[in-house]
């Protein structure tokens, strides 16, 4: 297995859990050929471009101090393009494009030198680019520039150049599309103080002799004055012309197509068709660049489809009808990529590690390459558990349970996870964090509380001006509910999050007494702080999750740890990046300093280099290992 098989009784290396195994993002199919980014944590996070042939070696294209990551909106995504025999990746050293000739027929393995195509921004006007698509017969990139607080939609030709201006949307713009042929440019706009899952729209452009966008408008979705809240998910060109996107009109993301897109006149009203209408979301939040789960083959049609909080994958036929599952042992799909009978996404599932799944999509015939071998064997992983509970008002509420190694018990210690975003998901995805603490006798339960996607839009809006309250109160009946089915200890429950789930972990601290200690990576300690932060991308999300400033200047004050961190009473750890832009680590110190007044047993722990997210494996091992050392004290374990 390439790493020593651990018996029932031994726990999984914290070093094992989350600081060797790579990741792997974005594969794309082209000429047959195979490209991928691969993360290596044991790189100090540093993610490289991957490619491999039909029955050939994986070679690394960018191999040394290259670091292929975009930081559009921070959260970047969408960090290359590939078509023929050009490719364009976006370099985090320099944050500029650059192109590699993949000379030989497109042969992968002989590539050329990288090569610059836009100079260095201006200090004073830094700039980002992301999700690109290469436009072979203009011999031109075309994707997302961020600079002066806006996204443009800009083209930058393969020769090299300064970016040229295609539409200027009133705020954010991404995942753009081109039509068979060239003819036709379709992409997604949102804008403030909307976020994407909440309202956007979908726009289509001519493009003109002179390659130029005319006649732009948009033809799906909603924008801030439109009386319903529609977002839009993954445009995707067909073979005939015809355009595909999913839209929650129906209070899910599900599939409609329009047809014949190319005679839509500029006053026409655009007649969308539903594909396959189910209570399922073939969509999800999108907090990075990159992210599909439609695919076309050439013949068919392919779709990630989440129910129930899992994700499977299907067939469609593109006049409507059924959806076809194709039997499949994952519950974990990703960036879903297609060409010419094959499909290729990143895939998982309680007892498969991360890695690249690809399939013949007329046979189903199918191979899957984990990212890194895995440690554990199979009977020694703890499977998850589906969980319903009464939450926030008496919902029923989902989550994940994975009992301790050697069964669950009434004395055992219990992890409560509060996943980050808010707007986001627990998956079911091997997770060998979880593995860690399962290993170690503890329960943990990864909650979906209201706000999460997965389960239609109803279920996310649960927590819209209830940030802080839903949350707090679904992962606290989560825990309780366990405590009476007599699986975990009521004295030893801890709870941890990261980001918005560190928020839910220090607002529980303050608003419960379910919880006997905590621990935060990288935590929201005070809304109302964010307000000033230049991080534009969320720079009013929390008017959804909490309500308008200056109106709602209370509620931020009533919902705030730091203005209440005297009621708590419980000790908490807490770990931040020092380069961290989305939530800096002053809300960090503040908290704790706040919680040293009161006398209160805290550790507090920052990482030089880092940002919104571990990326370094030493670190994610430290995080861990000190978080498992700071329980086991509190707990006497």
């Amino acid at each position: 297995m390439g790493e020593p098989s651990w018996q029932e009784s031994d726990p999984l290396p914290a070093a094992l859990a989350v600081g060797r195994a790579p990741g792997v993002a974005e594969p794309r199919l082209d000429g047959g050929r195979l490209f991928w980014l691969e993360q290596r944590p044991s790189e100090r996070g540093r993610t490289t471009l991957m490619a491999r042939r039909p029955g050939a070696a994986a070679v690394e294209l960018t191999a040394g101090s290259w670091n292929v990551r975009s930081r559009v909106h921070e959260y970047g995504g969408g960090a290359y393009a590939v078509a023929g025999d050009q490719l364009v990746f976006v370099d985090d050293g320099d944050r500029c494009l650059w192109q590699l000739s993949l000379a030989g027929g497109g042969d992968p393995t002989a590539t050329s030198v990288p090569r610059r195509l836009t100079a260095p921004s201006d200090p004073e006007r830094p700039r980002a680019f992301a999700d690109g698509l290469i436009d072979q017969p203009r011999q031109r990139w075309i994707g997302v520039m961020e600079q002066d607080g806006l996204d443009r939609l800009v083209a930058v030709p393969l020769a090299g150049g300064e970016p040229e201006l295609l539409h200027q949307p009133a705020d954010f713009c991404g995942y753009a599309v081109l039509a068979p042929g060239g003819g036709h440019l379709a992409w997604v706009t949102w804008q403030q103080p909307f976020m994407p899952w909440e309202r956007s729209q979908l726009w289509l452009a001519a493009i003109d002799a002179a390659g130029q966008l005319r006649q732009a408008r948009p033809i799906a979705g909603s924008g801030p004055g439109d009386p319903l809240g529609i977002s839009v998910f993954q445009p995707l060109w067909l073979d005939d012309g015809s355009l595909v996107v999913a839209n929650d009109r129906s209070g899910w993301w599900s599939l409609e197509r329009l047809a014949d897109v190319a005679a839509l006149g500029a006053d026409t009203q655009p007649r969308w068709q539903p594909l396959c209408p189910m209570e399922a979301e073939f969509g999800g939040p999108q907090w990075v660049y990159g992210l599909r789960t439609l695919a076309w083959d050439g013949t068919r049609l392919l779709a990630a489809v989440c129910r129930q909080g899992c994700w499977e994958l299907g067939r469609l036929g593109v006049d409507g009808g059924r959806f076809e599952p194709i039997p499949l042992p994952f519950s974990e799909l990703a960036s879903l990529t297609a060409e010419a009978g094959r499909l290729v996404a990143v895939a998982g599932a309680p007892g498969i590690g991360q890695g690249l799944l690809e399939l013949d999509t007329a046979s189903g015939t199918w191979q899957h390459t984990p990212a890194a071998p895995l440690p554990l064997e199979a009977e020694a992983i703890s499977r998850p558990e589906p969980f319903w509970f009464d939450g926030h008002g008496g919902a029923p509420t989902h989550a994940w349970y994975y009992p301790p190694r050697g069964g669950s018990r009434a004395e055992a210690p219990l992890l409560v996870k509060g996943h980050s975003g808010p707007t986001a998901m627990a998956g079911t995805g091997l997770n060998l964090a979880i593995q860690f603490w399962t290993s170690r006798g503890w329960g943990v339960v990864d909650v979906n509380y209201g706000g999460s996607t997965g389960f239609g839009r109803a279920y996310r809006q649960r927590l819209d001006g209830q940030w802080g309250v839903v949350d707090v109160a679904d992962c606290a009946a989560a825990a309780r509910a366990l405590v009476v089915a007599g699986k975990a200890d009521p004295d030893r429950v801890a709870f941890e999050g990261g980001s918005a789930g560190g928020f839910t972990v220090l607002a529980a601290l303050c608003f419960t007494d379910v919880f006997k200690a905590g621990a935060c990576r990288y935590p929201v300690a005070d809304p109302e702080a964010l307000l000033g932060v230049d991080h534009r991308f969320e720079a009013r999300y929390t008017e959804t999750l909490i309500g308008p400033w200056p109106e709602a200047q209370s509620v931020y004050e009533a919902r705030s740890p730091l203005r209440h961190a005297q009621q708590i009473t419980v000790p908490v750890v807490f770990f931040h990046g020092l380069d961290d832009r989305v939530v800096p680590a002053r809300q960090s110190e503040q908290m704790v300093e706040a919680l040293r007044r009161g006398g209160l047993e805290t550790e507090l722990h920052l990482f030089a280099g880092e940002g919104h997210g571990f990326r370094d494996s030493g670190v994610r091992t430290t995080v861990l290992e000190a978080t498992e050392a700071f329980f086991r004290r509190q707990f006497r374990l």
